[in-house]
C-alpha cells in the first residue's frame, strides 16, 4: 500500500520537474514511486473487482472472484 506521504512526494516531484526539472537521483525516485503506486492502484482494483456480484438472467448469482478461479482452472 502506497502511503500519503508517497502520494505527497510523488506530487512535489512533478511539480520540481515542471519548474527547475529533476536531478538523475530525483529522476529514478520519481519512477519507484510511481510504479509502485501504479502496482498499489491495480492491486486495490483487483479487490475491488473480485468482490463484485453479477446476477445471471435466470436468477443465480455469481461471484466475481470464483469466476475467474474456474476460468483459470481450464
Amino acid at each position: 500500500m502506497i502511503s500519503e506521504e508517497d502520494i505527497r512526494r510523488i506530487n512535489e516531484l512533478y511539480h520540481k520537474s515542471k519548474g527547475e526539472g529533476l536531478t538523475a537521483e530525483e529522476t529514478i525516485e520519481q519512477q519507484e514511486l510511481r510504479g509502485r503506486y501504479i502496482m498499489s492502484f491495480r492491486e486495490n482494483l483487483r479487490v475491488q473487482l473480485e468482490n463484485i456480484d453479477i446476477q445471471n438472467p435466470d436468477g443465480s448469482i455469481t461471484h466475481v472472484a470464483d469466476r475467474r478461479k474456474k476460468k483459470r482452472k481450464q
